[in-house]
């Protein structure tokens, strides 16, 4: 494989910037029907009547039918498209958007989470592996990483502000919204649908791929093909000493991080004034989101210090994490708290786009959307994980006591990704 030249968004052909744009058009207008929901779905449920048990059960259905679909639905967007598939998944949100809004009752409610985690599966490597393949074609033997992160960061920038007027809509609407007998938090949902309703539009004229057939025996002949494609998807990734090195690294790095996206709100709360506390976590989850987007910003020019090296890259940042983590664990006031809890946010953005950049030069077009999803499934394996390790040793010690023992996983990952490092090193490049 010829050496990577280093990316320049100026010198790049018209075809390739116009290429990024779009697709930063596109994550941002996809986070942010998503992010228009993340700061209030808790809130919504416990106003619907579920009790805390009820709300975990329904994450469960979430993270379940996610896993169970990852593979099969990544497997499908290497046969007949990935556009397709992605439009399969804007269609699975509205109809879980829809759901959740015209319901109170548990299991139609369950049903809702099923279609978040059916549509979660159909988007997992579907555009993602779209945009890597036509930026390649686009500019041969440009550096991706910074063209990961730009799409990161709008990505990032999605979710951040979705979050932010996810959270004023339920105040600003919620004397009408109690007028007619509604949820407060309808109004978010409804902002979401709408939006989500564009995302649907934006794809369909907005993302050009080479149309595949789309008969039913292409369909059937595509979903007949997925065993093989995941079969030599798995035997790559266990064979492949980069990707199996770099998948366990993931899955131990989620394992501590995840339980701290998860539980910082519950720590940080009793530091605040209960006056305006909801409000201030709310700001804070905008935060997170933002300081998200500025690390994916800042990605390419630290891996340029680390002169592109990205397994160099990520092991720097998987032990600052560590660090930081540990750090964040031992704040007792707010302020500390948020300083701590922004610098960690930074280096999760900061993060993303070497790990990428590292497993896409691993894999042909044939498999990319199914080696995503086979990430997706591990790191949502290790969600789970951790968050079970991590959330017992929370109950029965403390929640910095637990933080501070998931930050040993950060460890493993960095050192992991440390030998990977060095084994690429001595490669002949």
């Amino acid at each position: 494989m010829a050496n990577e030249v280093e990316f320049s968004f100026n010198a790049l052909p018209e075809p390739a910037r116009r290429h990024i744009r779009v697709f930063q058009i596109h994550q941002f207008l996809d986070r942010f029907a998503m992010g228009l929901t993340v700061a209030v779905v808790a809130l919504a449920l416990t106003d619907r009547g579920m009790d805390l048990f009820q709300i975990s059960l329904l994450f469960a259905v979430y993270s379940i039918t996610t896993m169970a679909m990852e593979l099969p639905f990544g497997g499908l967007a290497d046969n007949i498209g990935r556009k397709p598939v992605f439009l399969a998944a804007v269609v699975a949100s509205l109809m879980s958007l829809a759901l959740f809004l015209f319901a109170s009752d548990f299991y139609v409610l369950a049903m809702s989470f099923a279609f978040i985690g059916f549509g979660r599966a159909l988007r997992s490597g579907t555009l993602d592996a779209w945009f890597v393949e036509t930026f390649k074609a686009n500019a041969p033997n440009v550096d991706v990483q910074p063209a990961l992160a730009k799409a990161q960061w709008a990505n990032s920038m999605g979710l951040a502000v979705g979050a932010v007027l996810g959270g004023v809509l339920p105040d600003a609407f919620a004397s009408a919204g109690q007028r007619y007998g509604l949820s407060i938090y309808d109004a978010s949902y409804a902002a979401s649908f709408a939006v989500m309703v564009g995302v649907l539009i934006y794809t369909i004229f907005a993302i050009a791929e080479e149309p595949r057939p789309l008969s039913p025996s292409a369909l059937k002949k595509g979903f007949a093909n997925v065993p093989s494609v995941i079969t030599g998807a798995g035997r790559l990734a266990l064979k492949h000493p980069t990707l199996s090195v770099l998948l366990t690294a993931l899955a131990f790095f989620i394992m501590a991080t995840n339980p701290v996206e998860v539980i910082w709100p519950t720590y940080a709360k009793p530091m605040l004034d209960q006056g305006y506390a909801n409000t201030a976590i709310g700001a804070l989850t905008a935060c997170y989101f933002f300081s998200i987007a500025f690390g994916a910003s800042l990605s390419p020019y630290i891996s340029r210090i680390f002169k592109r090296r990205h397994a160099t890259t990520l092991a720097a940042v998987f032990a600052c994490l560590a660090a930081v983590q540990v750090a964040l664990a031992m704040q007792g006031s707010i302020g500390g708290f948020v300083g701590a809890f922004i610098a960690y946010s930074i280096l999760l953005g900061v993060s993303e786009t070497p790990a990428s950049s590292i497993l896409h030069k691993c894999v042909e077009d044939r498999q990319r959307s199914t080696m995503l999803s086979l990430r997706s499934l591990i790191q949502q394996l290790g969600a789970a994980l951790g968050l079970v390790l991590v959330g017992a040793m929370a109950e029965v010690y403390s929640t910095p006591v637990a933080w501070i023992f998931g930050a040993g996983f950060l460890g493993v990952a960095a050192i992991l990704v440390g030998v990977l490092a060095m084994r690429l090193r001595a490669m002949p490049r």
